[in-house]
């Protein structure tokens, strides 16, 4: 049976343990226990997960310690909350975890949550007393707001001091921002008490999802269990029409982030809204009051951003480049539908760049792999597709006279297996595409359906680090059969397949409504055999922008597969000839470009921040911290912008930060950067066809 998956999007990992949709009630203590339906569960979805999943594991005494260490870590990622003493206590299970799932046990998950919850009861009741404590910001002391790889806390000395730090550098933050104290302690004082209120809202289902996606994940990251309640959520959300920002976000330890913005979307045409970027504060309207988000669920902060198409939604964002206590930015976003339009392909040409000559460049800026199924399943020749508008583009760009053709996969986060099959078929004649193979070990071929070669000339692909899933389908194929040149950065390593399974079909009476599991249940490999998984795909011609890191990609999943090799199967090479010449003179070219440099600039300023795990509580230093973190920020823009005859930006102001109107990526310098060399390389190379083919 053909493999038609359609690879699900970015939206499905909010479904993960991070998630959790609470109760609005506070929940009794007594109340928190293991339901018969929860026992149910688990025991189907052991049987799932063992007959289905693409890893094959042991259950065994390891994998237990490595649960409890998981289940510990998202109740308590910064370890704010548990003590050594708690850990010690808790470890006389971790060896018998193993045995409590095979046998449907839950008690001592459920008990561990019961202590969570008291913890989190005694670090809040005392964050609002030290919120009454007149700090002297003038001692010379620090706060390690990164706590993840630090050994739990002593005893409760320990952690009273720890939280004394915690209280006066949130206090320190919002100063520096020139909030009163009165203002700074009731922000805070909301912020505190949300978190215990939160918590105690979460019920029996809460409890179980995070258990048992703690043994999920621990296999590997894209298999998750959603609850009624999260299944329940998610089809309505997917029923709805996208109305709001265009923002997928997800939730990282007491902040909101975003992860990718949707092209199309108010957030993505602000140009304001970065991947990376925190939300610490949403406001409704022009004049509402902007409530603090920090320490909140993900899905309260998604319900307070959602909105009626034409209302206005204030965010106060902290920019990934300023960490965790920098300097926050407003950002006003007017919200909308998001129209398939606004995300199918399109089309342009570059041309009259120095040292192209007369060369045109057509660009076909691809943000989805697009497929109306169900347009499709009744017949209908009009469907949207994106191998059906990609083609009329590339006949639009032919007729246009260009030299060749650039396929813009940045920002790509993947979409349908098949359009990214029938896409690569317009670029060959015929051949496979990718190869899927199974948990079984049962190996489906998928192959260009179409003979026809719609367009047979210079082609490049662009991809950068987010480009996934079916991007990384289409440009390993390319690549290998060498029919364009890949360019940019090593893509993101998404090369597994998911798919939902609704545990209540294998339940023959009673209550059937259990829940649903996303399952990793196969794996793709390029027709060369080698997996796109974790490694991606790498370019032939790599940009110095680009950095191999373990913050980034699937790399940066706990418990990722491995990349893998299969063997290969057989198809013609188109023979794209030896790229070493384009290489050296993209290097030469890009040595000293205003462009990459600033491009690498930034990476280093990110690199630093990232590694930054603690912050100076003394006043001076961090106004200082943060003043020469702007001026190096602004003045490495303002040199680039300057060095391509464009003039600086101006400081910092409400018009600047306020703005509505679209920023298009074929307009903004920034984007350009990687496009006009993708274009440079292009026109190198079909320059050198082109005396080759005049020596000949």
């Amino acid at each position: 049976m053909k493999f038609r998956y359609l690879l699900l999007s970015a939206f499905l990992l909010l479904q993960s343990v991070s998630l959790v949709f609470a109760s609005v009630r506070e929940v009794p203590l007594d109340e928190l226990q293991p339901t018969r339906s929860q026992r149910q569960s688990t025991l189907i979805i052991l049987k799932v997960i063992d007959e289905y999943h693409y890893k094959k594991h042991q259950l065994n005494d390891e994998m237990s310690k490595a649960i409890l260490d998981r289940y510990l870590t998202v109740l308590d990622p910064n370890k704010n909350f548990f003590m050594q003493g708690d850990y010690d206590r808790f470890a006389v299970v971790s060896d018998r975890l193993d045995d409590d799932l095979k046998e449907a046990r839950l008690d001592s998950a459920f008990n561990i949550f019961r202590v969570y919850r008291q913890r989190v009861d005694e670090r809040i009741d005392l964050a609002l007393k030290l919120l009454e404590v007149d700090y002297d910001f003038t001692i010379n002391e620090s706060y390690q707001f990164d706590r993840e790889k630090s050994p739990w806390a002593t005893d409760k000395r320990d952690l009273d001091e720890l939280w004394r730090k915690k209280v006066k550098s949130d206090i320190l933050s919002l100063k520096l921002k020139d909030k009163p104290l009165d203002e700074i302690r009731s922000t805070l004082e909301k912020r505190y008490a949300g978190i215990q209120r939160r918590t105690r809202q979460m019920d029996s289902d809460d409890v179980f999802q995070i258990f048992i996606n703690s043994y999920t994940l621990s296999l590997e990251p894209h298999t998750s269990y959603m609850s009624p309640r999260v299944s329940e959520n998610f089809d309505i959300s997917m029923r709805l029409s996208l109305e709001g920002i265009g923002a997928v976000l997800k939730n990282e330890n007491e902040y909101t982030v975003v992860q990718r913005t949707v092209v199309g979307g108010p957030a993505a045409l602000s140009g304001q809204v970065n991947p990376g970027d925190r939300i610490i504060g949403v406001a409704q309207d022009a004049q509402g009051e902007m409530e603090d988000v920090v320490g909140w669920r993900l899905q309260d902060v998604v319900d307070l951003i959602r909105g009626a198409k034409g209302t206005t939604v204030r965010l106060q964002l902290l920019p990934e480049d300023e960490g965790s206590t920098g300097r926050s930015k407003l950002v006003t976003l007017v919200r909308n539908e998001i129209k398939l339009e606004d995300q199918a392909a399109k089309k342009y040409i570059i041309e009259g760049l120095g040292g192209m000559g007369s060369t045109k460049i057509g660009v076909i800026d691809l943000p989805a792999f697009y497929r109306d199924f169900q347009g499709f399943s009744k017949g209908d020749e009009n469907s949207t597709s994106t191998t059906r508008d990609v083609r009329r583009l590339l006949k639009e760009l032919e007729a246009e006279g260009v030299d060749g053709v650039i396929i813009d996969l940045r920002q790509n986060g993947g979409g349908s297996l098949v359009e990214a099959t029938e896409l690569t078929g317009l670029f060959i004649p015929s051949g496979p595409v990718v190869q899927v193979k199974n948990a079984s070990g049962n190996l489906d071929i998928e192959r260009d359906p179409d003979p026809a070669q719609v367009y047979g000339g210079p082609l490049a692909v662009l991809v950068d680090r987010h480009s996934a899933s079916a991007s990384e389908i289409f440009a390993g194929a390319i690549q290998d059969y060498h029919r364009g040149i890949i360019i940019g950065e090593p893509t993101f390593g998404k090369g597994t397949v998911q798919t939902l399974v609704d545990l209540g079909r294998f339940v023959r009476y009673g209550d059937k409504n259990l829940g649903r599991l996303r399952l990793t249940m196969a794996q793709f490999f390029r027709i060369n055999g080698g997996s796109t998984q974790f490694k991606g795909v790498v370019p032939d011609i790599i940009y110095p922008s680009a950095v191999q890191s373990d913050e980034q990609g699937e790399r940066s999943l706990e418990n990722a597969l491995p990349w893998a090799q299969i063997r290969a199967v057989q198809y013609q090479s188109q023979g794209l000839g030896v790229l070493e010449p384009y290489l050296q003179k993209h290097q030469q070219r890009v040595k000293n470009d205003p462009g990459f440099t600033y491009l690498t600039q930034v990476e280093t300023l990110l690199k630093e921040v990232r590694e930054q795990h603690s912050v100076s509580l003394l006043e001076k230093d961090r106004v200082v911290e943060w003043d020469l973190r702007e001026k190096r920020r602004k003045a490495e823009k303002n040199h680039f912008l300057t060095a391509i005859g464009l003039a600086p930006e101006p400081d910092e102001s409400d018009e600047k930060t306020n703005r509505t109107d679209p920023v298009s990526d074929k307009d903004d310098p920034v984007a350009r950067i990687m496009l006009n060399e993708a274009a440079h390389i292009l026109a190198d190379y079909i320059g050198g066809q082109s005396r080759a083919a005049m020596v000949n």
